[in-house]
């Protein structure tokens, strides 16, 4: 089963990793060879989307390595300033020739067959302004088949809400899956999930990805179903305002009960001790 975690517990994981294993700049480097691998950019015109973070940073990466190998690609930054690692990964790409630009207002996306979204990373929280939120608007308006890499721009990583996000045809998680992918907006946004190891050693386990035939399993045996908005209304919270996941977890503890969280396409299943996500659009294996 694959791993699903916490923003948290990711941050500390990644952390530790660059601590003791893996220098920062080389996991940007697996980040963007674990995108690489998972389209055919091939005779393609790609436009990637930089933010400020290290998700801009795993973009600039991408970008050479796009240029290694002959591909016609493009940079667009929505901000002036960059993570330490995303500078390295920038100056290599402009050493390489690559076209980098401020994304603006006038900036034309339709005319690439890829558009790689490196906007905004798994801690964003709240919504979109400025030059981001309008790459967001003209990335969903474009036509163009859309990766986004690690998480969809806008999308919360721990809760799945967003008010405005990237709409991807494939996003590509990075180390392991978080659980705002398999929760309440989510399935708006991502029509396909993969997650790409790059050696990140997990600091706590926590949840797990299951196949959908064993959500079953957990059916009767006095489960309760419900959809999002039904368990803050059974249970008087503000979906806005909780840990979500956690949430559910005290309650199902307090009511001795499974309790099954069914959106679209997905499911939150927590039994007291153990929890488990399930959604049609993610890969289970690697």
């Amino acid at each position: 089963m694959e791993n699903v975690v916490s923003v948290s517990n990711m941050r500390k994981s990644d952390a530790h990793t660059i601590e003791h294993h893996i220098s920062g700049k080389e996991l940007m480097k697996k980040a963007a060879e674990g995108v690489f691998s998972s389209i055919d950019f091939t005779q393609k015109r790609v436009a990637i989307i930089c933010g400020s973070g290290n998700n801009g940073g795993d973009g600039y990466a991408l970008a050479e390595i796009c240029a290694d190998n002959n591909i016609i690609c493009s940079v667009f930054r929505t901000s002036e300033r960059f993570s330490e690692d995303g500078l390295y990964y920038c100056k290599r790409a402009e050493k390489k020739g690559i076209f980098i630009d401020i994304f603006d207002e006038d900036t034309d996306l339709e005319e690439y067959d890829i558009i790689v979204d490196c906007i905004f990373g798994t801690g964003f929280k709240g919504e979109p302004e400025g030059l981001a939120k309008t790459a967001i608007e003209k990335i969903n308006n474009s036509g163009t088949y859309v990766v986004s890499v690690d998480i969809n721009s806008g999308l919360n990583g721990d809760s799945g809400i967003a008010k405005c996000a990237v709409k991807s045809n494939l996003t590509v998680s990075i180390g392991y899956y978080k659980t705002g992918m398999f929760l309440n907006d989510a399935p708006k946004y991502i029509k396909k999930l993969v997650n790409k190891d790059i050696g990140i050693h997990l600091e706590q386990q926590q949840y797990h990805l299951i196949e959908k035939s064993q959500t079953e399993h957990f059916m009767g045996y006095g489960s309760e179903i419900m959809t999002s908005e039904e368990f803050c209304e059974k249970f008087r919270l503000d979906l806005n305002e909780i840990d979500f996941v956690n949430a559910v977890v005290a309650k199902s503890c307090q009511t001795k009960k499974i309790l099954i969280i069914k959106n679209t396409k997905t499911f939150m299943i927590a039994d007291q001790t153990y929890v488990y996500f399930q959604a049609d659009y993610a890969k289970t294996k690697d």
